[in-house]
């Protein structure tokens, strides 16, 4: 009785251990711009089999890159407060069975892409997934203060993978939100910088605020934030989207340089970790607006709000 107590117990904090592995909140924002992705390649509803497979392989590729980034920066998070409490740190997994947990992942996503959705978008998460996992972690964020610049491309494709699900393309469209990722990433990432220089400094990572000074990182993240307002116009400009997403952007782009802003000219010790809260709302609700501007066109919300 004791032994079957001490298993039932034990298995669901395994399992949670496990799931902390893929890190859930990173991968469920980045499963939504790929949904998101899926849902705007259509003038209508997506094939329910590109829409269900092609999501969930894509969140399965997500989680396994999770996993292996976990592996690869095991001695780092060791010593750095913000990580030390996952997992492999901790003990609570072995370096061994996170490797095979993610190996698991892998290969079941790439079998769903493969055979139930399309060879394109099984390749294109593939080469996502190894530019995250392996090049990105191993290579490029020990390598140089560009490392999240050069590294976002991989955490910038899930809305192409979303699409190709779809389509089997790779449509200037779905460039567009691979390009408003791309530009968002440095800001929202800079900005955690900031606020964890030290430790960033501590375990020998060159990130930009240990390389050139968190003044120099202010300013970057200002003109970032520039370049990202300008950027996230584009899908409207081209006829992509219409007003409903216009106002999103301005108002959501508004507020993100108020931050930025701030931490330019204003400093103070909380607002990179605001700066960083905010990205990640901002990122979330842009792409819902996306999706609310293409399934309720203009004239429609026009017609609701006279009748």
């Amino acid at each position: 009785m004791n032994s079957l107590s001490e298993l039932t117990s034990f298995a669901p904090v395994t399992w949670r251990r496990y799931l902390e592995l893929t890190k859930p909140r990173i991968v469920a924002l980045i499963t939504f711009t790929a949904l998101v992705g899926t849902l705007l390649s259509s003038p209508g509803w997506p094939p329910l089999r590109a829409l269900v497979w092609g999501t969930l392989g894509i969140a399965l590729a997500a989680a396994c890159a999770a996993a292996i980034n976990h592996v690869l920066d095991r001695r780092i998070d060791e010593q750095m407060s913000r990580t030390r409490s996952r997992p492999l740190p901790r003990g609570q997994l072995t370096e061994r069975s996170a490797l095979l947990f993610a190996g698991a992942l892998g290969l079941l996503a790439m079998t769903i892409l493969s055979f139930l959705v399309n060879p394109l978008t099984a390749v294109l998460t593939f080469v996502s997934l190894i530019g995250y996992a392996v090049i990105y972690t191993v290579w490029l964020k020990r390598a140089t203060p560009q490392n999240i610049v050069i590294g976002g491309a991989a955490g910038a494709a899930p809305p192409v993978l979303g699409w190709a699900a779809v389509t089997n393309t790779i449509d200037p469209h779905a460039l567009l939100l691979f390009l408003i990722i791309f530009v968002w990433t440095p800001p929202h990432f800079w900005s955690l910088a900031i606020a964890r220089k030290d430790e960033y400094a501590r375990v020998g990572i060159p990130m930009l605020p240990v390389t050139h000074g968190i003044e120099y990182t202010r300013l970057q993240i200002l003109l970032y934030s520039v370049l990202l307002t300008v950027v996230t116009l584009l899908p409207f400009i081209t006829g992509m989207s219409g007003l409903i997403y216009l106002a999103a952007a301005l108002a959501l782009g508004a507020r993100f340089l108020y931050y930025a802003a701030r931490l330019q000219f204003a400093p103070r010790p909380h607002l990179p970790m605001r700066l960083f809260r905010y990205s990640i709302s901002y990122l979330m609700w842009l792409f819902a607006a996306l999706l609310l501007d293409h399934y309720l066109p203009t004239t429609q919300l026009l017609a609701l709000a006279r009748g």
